[in-house]
């Protein structure tokens, strides 16, 4: 059923040109540079250390890496990092 369900929003998405983060629960990742990120549609932080911000996802894990960490701006499904970015991963859990 989870499958299908995939298998609809992409077809949603490509056919009626919706935007994909919408219709299938992914996250916007806005970088400027390596000094920023800002990161929508997240489920929650799971870690966050001077050099390390690890975030829930719908579908896994976002990791992010680096250095001099400082949360600006944190909100239920947004979040704004500064520091020096070295490493932005996802992590599938399924």
């Amino acid at each position: 059923m989870a499958q299908w369900r995939q298998k609809f929003k992409r077809w949603m998405t490509h056919s009626m040109e919706l935007p994909a983060d919408v219709v299938m629960d992914l996250p916007r990742i806005t970088m400027i540079g390596h000094l920023h990120i800002y990161i929508e549609n997240h489920r929650g932080v799971k870690r966050f250390s001077n050099n390390e911000l690890c975030l829930f996802l719908e579908h896994g894990e976002l990791l992010v890496a680096g250095n001099n960490f400082v949360l600006k701006t944190i909100l239920p499904e947004e979040i704004l990092l500064e520091g020096k970015i070295t490493d932005v991963r996802y992590i599938d859990i399924s």
